[in-house]
C-alpha cells in the first residue's frame, strides 16, 4: 500500500474521532476515488503515491470547479463546503508552483525540445508535464507554453 493511501486512511480515523464532519468527509470521498482507481481497467493494481497525487488533483480540481459553478449560481453554502473540501485536500497535494517557476521550466523544456511557433506546443508539454506532475493545473501549464512559443 502507498505511504500517502495509508496516510489518508490514519487521517481518516482521528478526524473520525474527532468528530471533524468535513475533513472525515472529505477524506471517505478521496479514499474511495483511489479505490475506484485501483480497480478501473481490465485488472485491479496497486496506486504509487504519484497515482494516488493524480487522483486527489483530479479531485481538488472537481471541487474548485463545483465551487465556482455554485458561487455563479448564487448558493454560497455549497461552494463554501466545496472550497472546504478542496482545502483538505490541499494538505495532500505538492506546493503549487508559483508563476516564475513555472515560466522557467517551460523556458527549460523549450530550449530542450528547440521547439518554434505555436505548432510545437505538443512536443513541448510532453517535456514539460513530468517535471510539473501535480504541482501545477494542466490548463495553467497549455496557457504558460502558448505564451512563450506565440513569443510573448
Amino acid at each position: 500500500m502507498s505511504a500517502l493511501k495509508e496516510k489518508l486512511e490514519t487521517d481518516l480515523s482521528a478526524a473520525m474521532k474527532a468528530r471533524d464532519e468535513v475533513r472525515t468527509r472529505t477524506l471517505r470521498m478521496a479514499l474511495t476515488a483511489v479505490k475506484n482507481e485501483e480497480v478501473a481497467g481490465k485488472k485491479s493494481r496497486e496506486l504509487s503515491d504519484d497515482d494516488v497525487v493524480k487522483v486527489l488533483a483530479r479531485e481538488a480540481k472537481k471541487r474548485r470547479e463545483a465551487a465556482t459553478a455554485f458561487e455563479d449560481a448564487g448558493r454560497g453554502e455549497q461552494a463554501r463546503a466545496e472550497r472546504d473540501e478542496g482545502a483538505v485536500l490541499e494538505d495532500y497535494l505538492p506546493a503549487q508552483l508559483g508563476d516564475a517557476e513555472l515560466a522557467a521550466l517551460v523556458a527549460d523544456a523549450i530550449a530542450e525540445t528547440g521547439a518554434d511557433g505555436p505548432r510545437a506546443m505538443g512536443q513541448v508539454m510532453k517535456v514539460v508535464n513530468p517535471k510539473v506532475a501535480g504541482r501545477a493545473e494542466g490548463g495553467r501549464v497549455a496557457a504558460e507554453v502558448k505564451r512563450q512559443l506565440a513569443g510573448e
